[in-house]
């Protein structure tokens, strides 16, 4: 093999390098950015409200309401309880500028939170996502 030939070789695997790099950095920079102000599980508990249990008894959700001090305004967090499985609890409603809960359930996976209907456990309402 001849010198210039090495030296392409050698260049592109440089810049694989670097491309996989880049793409590595940037993933992990959104990961940081989503986990430090998208994460649903890192809310603030808040002070307990009130709660309901789905009709088959499955369910239950808690609702809370968390105070952000005197520039912000109050929020209501709503958190899923899997009273039948051995799952951990998930936060599945966060609204802004709320500070009481309506919880009805429409049938044993469908609940109203507030106006937000929410199939369990999979849907989930987040104010920040938005548009």
């Amino acid at each position: 093999m001849n010198v210039i030939n090495q030296e392409v070789l050698n260049m592109k695997k440089g810049l694989v390098i670097g491309v996989a790099s880049s793409i590595v950095i940037a993933a992990l920079f959104g990961y940081v950015v989503y986990w430090a102000f998208f994460d649903m599980q890192r809310l603030p508990e808040g002070e307990f409200l009130t709660e309901s249990v789905s009709p088959n008894g499955a369910y239950t959700i808690r609702a809370y309401v968390t105070n952000g001090g005197a520039t912000v305004a109050y929020a209501i967090r709503g958190e899923l309880v899997f009273n039948e499985e051995n799952k951990k609890d998930e936060n599945i409603y966060w609204n802004y500028r709320e500070d009481s809960a309506t919880i009805q359930w429409v049938d044993e996976d469908t609940v109203d939170i507030n106006g937000h209907l929410l199939r369990v456990p999979k849907e989930k309402y987040d104010f920040r996502n938005e548009q």
